[in-house]
C-alpha cells in the first residue's frame, strides 16, 4: 500500500499548491468587480486529480452571490490556464465553483471576510 499513500500525500499536496494559487488568482488578480466579494476558503480535488471543487466565501446577499458566481465561471478558463502554467500541470484539473455556507467554518469565514474588506478599502471602493 505505499502507493496509495504517495498517491494521498500527492493529492494533498497539490490540492494545497491548487488553493494557494487559485486563492492568489482570485482574490489579487481578476479585475472583474463581480468577484471583489469573493474569497476562497477551500479546494477539493478529486480522487482522479481530474476536478477541483473551489469552496467560496462571497460577502452580500443572493444576487451578488449569483453575480460573483457568473464572475468565477467567465474567468474560469483564466484561472485554470495561469494555475496549470504557475504549477507545471499538463492536465489541470476542471474548477468547479461552489459558495461555502458551512457554518463551521465561522472563524475562518470572518478572517476571509476581514481580508475582502481590507481589499475593498486598499482598491477605493466605496460602496458598502
Amino acid at each position: 500500500m505505499p502507493e496509495n499513500r504517495a498517491r494521498k500525500h500527492h493529492q494533498d499536496r497539490l490540492g494545497g499548491a491548487l488553493r494557494e494559487e487559485i486563492t492568489t488568482i482570485v482574490e489579487g488578480e481578476l479585475a472583474d468587480p463581480r468577484v471583489a466579494s469573493v474569497a476562497v476558503s477551500e479546494v477539493h480535488l478529486v480522487p482522479d486529480g481530474r476536478s477541483a471543487h473551489v469552496f467560496v466565501v462571497i460577502s452580500g446577499d443572493e444576487a451578488e452571490e449569483r453575480k460573483a458566481l457568473q464572475g468565477l465561471m467567465a474567468a474560469k478558463g483564466y484561472i485554470k490556464h495561469e494555475m496549470a502554467e504557475r504549477l507545471g500541470l499538463r492536465h489541470p484539473p476542471e474548477l468547479i465553483f461552489e459558495v461555502d455556507h458551512s457554518q463551521q467554518l465561522g472563524g475562518r469565514i470572518e478572517e476571509l471576510l476581514g481580508r475582502i474588506e481590507k481589499r475593498k478599502r486598499r482598491g477605493g471602493s466605496s460602496h458598502s
